[in-house]
């Protein structure tokens, strides 16, 4: 099995910044890209931002410059800094890994439950 835990959403007033992490756990061999993808009431799940093992980024476009993602591949975690937060930027966020779980096996996607993230203005 492979687990991914996330912690650190909560509730912060606009203009603040909040920092995610996400730590994938369990029958692990390699993980290819890592990320987020968010999800606000009533709307579909969304990139936020992913990265590839070699570290090549990618941002939707309503995060770029606030957002910076960045990945630890010794130990399997990636973090989201999200700074200049906005009201709109409220939804669950969920982590996401793509992994293989032996060397021989395909990859697949692993998510984490989610952590919700609320900004009031």
């Amino acid at each position: 099995q492979v687990q991914l835990v996330e912690s650190g959403g909560g509730l912060v007033q606009a203009g603040g910044s909040l920092r995610l992490s996400c730590a994938a756990s369990g029958s692990i061999s390699s993980i290819n890209d890592m990320g987020w993808y968010r999800q606000a009431p009533g709307k579909q799940r969304e990139l936020v931002a992913d990265i590839s093992r070699g570290g090549s980024t990618n941002y939707a476009d309503s995060v770029m410059d606030r957002f910076t993602i960045s990945r630890d591949n010794a130990k399997n975690t990636v973090v989201l800094q999200m700074n200049s937060l906005k009201p709109e930027d409220t939804a669950v966020y969920y982590c996401y890994a793509r992994v293989r779980r032996t060397p021989w096996a395909a990859f697949r996607d692993y998510w984490g439950q989610g952590t919700q993230v609320t900004v009031s203005s």
